[in-house]
């Protein structure tokens, strides 16, 4: 099990914090760093603040960082045009000399996309345009001239160079729909991402995944498994703060703090301090799970990085994956 860090880029995230977080995590050697690609979330007067553009920063991810893997979770097919975002991943993933994951997903905020002037089609269009999207950016990335002609999107001669290496940059699918992303997963992913599961809700997307992988004669161990992980965790102290962010995050200001917390165990959200976080993670190791990246959201405090770093990482970092059967 490898223990990482997520960053949601809309909540504040500024040019200072992110560089601190990337050379934070490179010092406590965190495996990789992933980051949201949304310009808001919530509601739009109370929810606009600082939002570092996606793939602007992961320039900068490629340059202040040296063994980071990094990537988008997850970059929605309706902010940008697959072109641009092809062009861009497998320049990043030259830049950093292959730590580029190019997370992908069928976007979800309608109010964010409505503040921008950006389209939402229907949920349909939208993985309909994921697929292509998909399909045009493998395309790109081969060698030599591509065309690709899809009903939305279309390729006639193009020649993305510099290509990134061969196999590259790796798909990561993020998301738990059984109709369509995970099968979309089976498909095309290199690793899949789900989000604050308990064990047993996992096991049974887990279980969908490899039905999906069957069916296209797919061997389901190709596909790595990755889980992002809300939590409040830590000394008491720790769990506390990040049970009042969750109170705020989540719509429960008037909720009693132990109620807040209890509800987030009950859906799959870690907390704790080290013994609870090591048991949770164990359950998810032998489940299936790869890697957890833990919401980083108290930008400017390092205890939780920390403590992740120290008192549980080194404890789950030889538990064995369980079998995907």
């Amino acid at each position: 099990m490898r223990v990482a860090l997520m960053v949601e880029g809309q909540n504040g995230l500024t040019w200072e914090r992110w560089r601190h977080i990337l050379r934070l995590a490179e010092r406590l050697r965190f495996p990789s760093v992933f980051r949201s690609d949304h310009y808001f979330t919530g509601p739009v007067a109370t929810s606009q603040q600082d939002s570092l553009e996606c793939f602007l920063s992961f320039v900068m991810a490629a340059e202040e960082t040296s063994d980071l893997r990094f990537g988008p979770m997850v970059t929605p097919v309706t902010f940008r045009r697959p072109v641009d975002v092809g062009r861009m991943a497998a320049q990043i993933d030259q830049l950093s000399g292959g730590r580029f994951v190019m997370g992908l997903g069928a976007g979800w905020n309608q109010p964010e996309h409505d503040a921008y002037g950006l389209n939402f089609p229907p949920t349909r269009e939208r993985f309909d345009r994921l697929e292509e999207a998909i399909n045009l950016m493998q395309a790109l990335w081969q060698s030599g001239p591509s065309s690709y002609q899809g009903r939305y999107y279309q390729l006639d001669g193009a020649d993305c160079q510099p290509i990134p290496a061969v196999g590259r940059p790796p798909i990561l699918i993020g998301g738990g729909g059984e109709r369509r992303t995970i099968p979309m997963a089976a498909k095309y992913a290199v690793e899949w991402n789900c989000v604050s599961l308990t064990p047993a809700a996992y096991a049974h997307k887990r279980d969908v995944l490899a039905r999906a992988c069957e069916a296209i004669d797919r061997d389901p161990d190709e596909i790595e498994h990755s889980m992002m992980m809300f939590h409040a965790v830590g000394p008491p102290e720790l769990v506390e703060a990040g049970g009042r962010f969750a109170q705020t995050v989540f719509g429960r200001p008037g909720h009693a703090l132990g109620d807040c917390l209890t509800e987030c165990r009950s859906m799959g959200r870690l907390v704790g301090g080290a013994d609870e976080g090591v048991d949770a993670l164990g359950k998810l190791t032998e489940a299936g799970v790869a890697e957890v990246q833990f919401q980083h959201f108290m930008f400017d405090r390092e205890d939780v990085p920390e403590f992740l770093a120290r008192d549980v990482a080194p404890q789950v970092a030889d538990i064995a994956i369980g079998s995907h059967a």
